[in-house]
């Protein structure tokens, strides 16, 4: 896949930005926040405009961070609003380019191979991104910022570090620019996939740049990550082999589903249970949605950051493979009174339902398994009526009485997309 050219494209401040179209504002002049505004100052901002990282306030800050001598508007979050706009973006993108050469990253970003559409619209490779660029602005009204490489590594890096540096928000990285001109560049957590983790256990061997990483002993990396080593090698020669095609046609040996929340309060061990309960009603759900089934469940538990106590974590291998709240709930609830520490608050749950295969009716059960089988098949019917009433009438059209129980999440976020406000 050598010789190609990517385009990495991100909306600026997408959600503030969306917000300031609607409102008829220019979101590189107009000061606005979106951030919910029923919930405390502690809050985080979901986005700021481009005018007030102009002013210096942080990205993701929380809404007190802002200095005070800033007048700006607060947008409560409306995630339905942004997906209809990434949406309308998208086919903006399809005009000009298929979609087997787009892969969407996430809600603000997409990766486009563009390397036959250069001859075809007789382009180079910043004119084609400036084309997309004017279009989305024209037709949507959202700015876009664009990185150019000669690998999907490349232009993402070439989007995060040289992009916002420049004047036309584009810019352009091959291999040998890239280690000419990033080699030295840090804090290195400004590269894709390293985090403040990954970081820190490089610092211990003194290793602080790409550069220290390129010309770093092979045997010490592999050592210290493991498989993970390659890709780090890879990256910071400025290589990436994986091309569109490659991530599209992918297919995962094992599949799994998950879900967390972080809690708006600290939560006692008691309230962390029912949140927990809750949590797994839906998922077992959305394991029938699917017809698959779960053998192994994870869950993890995180403490209020004010006690600075570590994570609680645990995993539970079920009896047999399924998708019955009655056997996958009270299994894993054992798990979460056996690793709780019930003198500390609760501040994120997170479950995962793991190793996923596709319900068969021909799974073999125990002797004993074998008086419940009735039972068993009573409770996927009940299941799959729930999930019958709740597509036809919505989310909150069947409820337990645990979700009216003080503390109880789901009759709110059920209303909600991403743990935020559907809006109109």
């Amino acid at each position: 896949m050598y010789g190609r050219t990517y385009l990495c494209i991100d909306l600026k401040s997408f959600y503030a930005s969306v917000e300031c179209v609607e409102r008829g504002l220019d979101p590189m002049k107009a000061n606005l926040v979106v951030a919910d505004p029923d919930r405390s100052k502690g809050t985080i901002c979901l986005a700021i405009s481009p005018a007030m990282k102009a002013l210096g306030v942080r990205n993701r800050c929380r809404v007190y961070e802002i200095p005070q001598n800033i007048e700006y508007i607060t947008a409560p979050p409306r995630m339905q609003k942004y997906i209809d706009y990434a949406a309308r973006i998208y086919e903006v993108y399809r005009k000009y380019i298929h979609k087997d050469d787009i892969y969407v990253y996430s809600i603000d970003e997409v990766f486009i191979d563009v390397t036959e559409y250069l001859s075809c619209y007789n382009k180079t490779p910043k004119e084609m991104a400036v084309i997309l660029m004017e279009e989305v602005l024209k037709y949507v009204g959202v700015r876009a910022a664009c990185g150019i490489g000669t690998n999907m590594y490349l232009a993402k890096v070439a989007l995060d570090i040289t992009a916002k540096h420049s004047p036309d928000f584009i810019g352009i990285l091959n291999e040998e620019s890239y280690r000419r001109t990033l080699w030295q560049h840090q804090p290195i957590t400004d590269f894709w996939r390293i985090g403040r983790g990954t970081a820190g256990r490089l610092a211990r061997y003194g290793i602080h740049t790409m550069e220290d990483i390129a010309l770093a002993k092979e045997e010490l990396l592999y050592k210290a990550f493991g498989i993970d080593a390659e890709l780090l090698i890879d990256h910071a020669w400025g290589r990436e082999p994986v091309a569109i095609a490659d991530i599209k046609s992918y297919t995962p040996q094992s599949t799994s589903i998950s879900r967390g929340q972080v809690l708006l309060r600290d939560y006692t061990a008691d309230e962390g249970r029912l949140i927990l309960r809750e949590m797994l009603d839906l998922m077992c759900l959305d394991l029938v949605e699917q017809n698959s089934v779960t053998g192994s469940v994870c869950i993890y538990i995180g403490y209020s950051h004010t006690c600075g106590a570590p994570s609680a974590r645990g995993s539970t291998s079920l009896c047999i493979e399924t998708s019955s709240d009655k056997i996958i709930i009270p299994a894993v609830l054992k798990v979460y009174d056996r690793i709780i520490d019930s003198n500390l608050p609760i501040r994120r749950i997170n479950i995962s339902f793991n190793n996923l295969t596709e319900n068969s009716s021909s799974v073999q059960l125990s002797f004993f398994e074998e008086a419940d089988s009735d039972k068993l098949e009573r409770c996927l019917s009940i299941q799959q009526a729930v999930l019958s009433i709740k597509k036809r009438y919505g989310k909150n059209a069947v409820l337990k009485g645990m979700n009216f129980l003080e503390g109880a999440t789901t009759r709110e976020r059920n209303d909600q997309i991403g743990g935020h406000k559907r809006g109109a």
